[in-house]
């Protein structure tokens, strides 16, 4: 007799108390996801207009920070234990002193606010800073950084709860990986496993990345030694603020049942079958996902509807 459990319709699942939810995500074993939270200042700009107009930096920080917090509260509460979210890349540090100066007080904000202290603690969070900080502000006037990065990671040491980690200059981590092997040869005397580079990289084992949730452009980025290409990748048309607990659910709802079914038996296929399959190519044969323009007159960027569903999928999944 199957002691497997029925799946529910998306439906279902998006009305279920989010203790259910958050026992069906851990029920599929530890969860590792990458959430970077871009589109910040768009965002901010469009909810909060009059606080923008006012003191834009420290009303961004403020509200934006709130925000934070108030999203890794999500996917903590339903179920996800591990979150790695990049705040900053190397690529950044071209864009001047005035870019930087605000940057780096946000970089501060999520080591030494209040608001995220407090969140820590109440949440049981361990937090730890990955990537190539060290390397890149060391010789800054920005090296003060550092000493907030580690006195954050000690501050929460003992937490055990959920694990939360920011990638600072987290997109190449060459140099960084052949230093720990190297390191790790001369102490020990013989080349490190995986499992210890990874160790050495993010300051504990973390296991290979669950899924992706990007914004605008489709690129996964900064998960370094974890992306080992089974990793699901989600892509938001809103800025990553925007997130609510429908749109979790109706992601963690694809990870967890949609592409978790077994591939089809393409010998098994009905007549009937594949001329929908066949329909369904025919339709499609020129879409290609991620392909998208640029608005005219702002600039910017924007995806394209890319499926075209045959009248026979209408409601496939309802």
């Amino acid at each position: 007799m199957s002691t497997e459990l029925p799946i529910p319709t998306l439906e279902e699942f998006q009305t279920w108390p989010v203790e259910r939810v958050a026992e069906c995500v851990r029920r599929a074993g530890p969860q590792v996801c990458v959430f970077p939270i871009n589109g910040t200042r768009r965002w901010f700009v469009l909810e909060h207009p009059a606080e923008a107009a006012q003191d834009f930096v420290a009303n961004y920080l403020r509200i934006g920070g709130r925000r934070h917090v108030e999203l890794y509260r999500l996917f903590f509460d339903h179920g996800v234990d591990t979150l790695l979210t990049p705040v900053f890349g190397a690529e950044l540090l071209g864009r001047g002193d005035e870019y930087m100066q605000i940057a780096a007080k946000g970089l501060l904000w999520f080591a030494e606010g209040q608001d995220f202290l407090d969140f820590y603690d109440a949440y049981d969070v361990r937090v730890r800073v990955y990537g190539d900080a060290r390397r890149t502000f060391a010789a800054t006037p920005y090296a003060y950084l550092l000493d907030a990065f580690n006195e954050l990671a000690r501050r929460t040491a003992d937490h055990r709860r959920y694990r939360l980690f920011f990638g600072v200059c987290a997109n190449d981590p060459t140099e960084t990986v052949a230093e720990i092997g190297a390191r790790f040869y001369r102490q020990r005397g013989r080349l490190p496993t995986r499992r210890e580079i990874v160790a050495a990289y993010y300051g504990e084992v973390v296991e290979p990345v669950s899924f992706f949730i990007g914004f605008d452009r489709p690129s996964a980025f900064d998960m370094p030694l974890l992306a080992l290409g089974e990793e699901d990748l989600y892509f938001t048309v809103s800025p990553s603020p925007y997130l609510d607990q429908a749109t979790l659910r109706a992601i963690l709802y694809d990870h967890l049942y949609t592409r978790r079914v077994r591939d089809a038996d393409y010998e098994e296929l009905s007549p009937e079958d594949w001329q929908t399959l066949a329909e369904f190519y025919r339709l499609n044969r020129r879409h290609v996902l991620g392909l998208g323009r640029q608005h005219a007159s702002g600039g910017f960027w924007y995806p394209l509807p890319q499926v075209t569903l045959p009248p026979q999928m209408e409601g496939d999944g309802s």
